[in-house]
């Protein structure tokens, strides 16, 4: 037991009321991370000397694919909630699955949908489904950073007991110090994870289509399972055997095949337009 806690600060997950409407954080994370990816993109798009040359989709063209990926992450991320997660709980409410609002949304699931997402668009502008996905990765840490924050604000997902300084008290949880996981997370999913992006696209990464998505794949993966170690798994939706987690088994493949499209990009030579 620490001799000092850190008190949890308590915070109310609706920020505002608008009539009867109650305004999350969480989904105020959702709307602000694709709303300041989005402008990032839009610059990373209007610098040809990233792309060495012009961009291979324009401004236009990505503001079209917002609509696109936000459909692809809700819906890819609450399916991935009730199929990788709880199956059996929403096949008994079924209504339930459209019920966004009360929160349940995996990651797994999101990258899913963006994927198609990316597929479907790209096939549909003609454009090259790598360097899109390359753009739609540089951005998403800063998604992954907001969301991780709001789980913080939630009061959710929570790390394991522990006796180091800054142990917090999760009301919601039990009286037991624990890590704050989701602090850990935010910084590593995401303020580690955009920076090292963002070097990468500095760097001319864009030239080789499919290094960015690659290494997003591979840097979740590895960011993923390292704060699963902290995280406090739900012993019936997420604790798997011998110590596994559903995070570490679903992120597994993330790592692999985005070390095989990194090297695939890497074989190729650079873009030049």
């Amino acid at each position: 037991m620490p001799l000092f806690v850190i008190p949890y600060p308590d915070f109310d997950p609706v920020l505002v009321h608008i009539g009867p409407f109650p305004i999350r954080w969480y989904a105020l994370a959702y709307i602000t991370g694709i709303l300041v990816g989005w402008v990032y993109a839009r610059a990373i798009i209007s610098r040809p000397a990233l792309w060495g040359g012009k961009a291979p989709l324009t401004v236009v063209d990505f503001d079209d694919f917002i609509l696109w990926v936000t459909l692809g992450i809700i819906v890819g991320g609450r399916l991935g909630q009730v199929l990788f997660y709880d199956p059996s709980y929403y096949f008994a409410n079924p209504l339930e699955i459209v019920e966004v609002w009360h929160g349940g949304m995996a990651f797994h699931g999101g990258f899913l949908g963006c994927v198609i997402a990316v597929i479907l668009f790209a096939r549909r502008r003609r454009i090259p489904m790598l360097a899109l996905g390359d753009l739609t990765c540089a951005v998403g840490p800063i998604g992954l950073f907001l969301g991780r924050i709001a789980n913080f604000i939630n009061g959710e997902l929570w790390g394991r007991p522990s006796d180091v300084p800054w142990a917090m008290v999760f009301p919601r949880a039990d009286a037991l110090p624990r890590h704050p996981s989701q602090l850990y997370e935010a910084a590593m999913e995401g303020l580690i994870l955009f920076a090292v992006l963002a070097l990468l696209v500095r760097a001319g990464a864009l030239k080789r289509r499919g290094l960015i998505l690659g290494a997003f794949m591979l840097g979740y993966g590895v960011a993923r399972n390292i704060g699963e170690f902290f995280r406090e798994p739900d012993p019936q939706l997420e604790k798997l055997a011998h110590g596994l987690t559903m995070g570490m088994v679903l992120s597994w493949p993330m790592i692999l095949i985005g070390a095989a499209v990194i090297a695939y990009a890497l074989r190729r030579a650079p873009q030049q337009s």
